[in-house]
């Protein structure tokens, strides 16, 4: 996974947890984004998708 990659999963998953924070999104939202967001920030952390691995895409240069 590329840098710019890991820094739009993380971005993505910020965004997420202050709209949480916020109270912005609530309910099922909150539930199903937050989820969204400790996957996010778990792959930009680690660095791999296996998502990305099962499709046999790379976006590391």
């Amino acid at each position: 996974m590329g840098s710019t990659d890991k820094i739009i999963r993380l971005v993505l998953a910020a965004l997420i947890a202050v709209l949480y924070i916020t109270n912005v999104i609530i309910g099922t939202w909150a539930i199903v984004l937050g989820i969204l967001a400790v996957i996010l920030l778990v792959t930009g952390l680690v660095g791999v998708c296996p998502l990305y691995k099962l499709f046999g895409i790379s976006t590391n240069k």
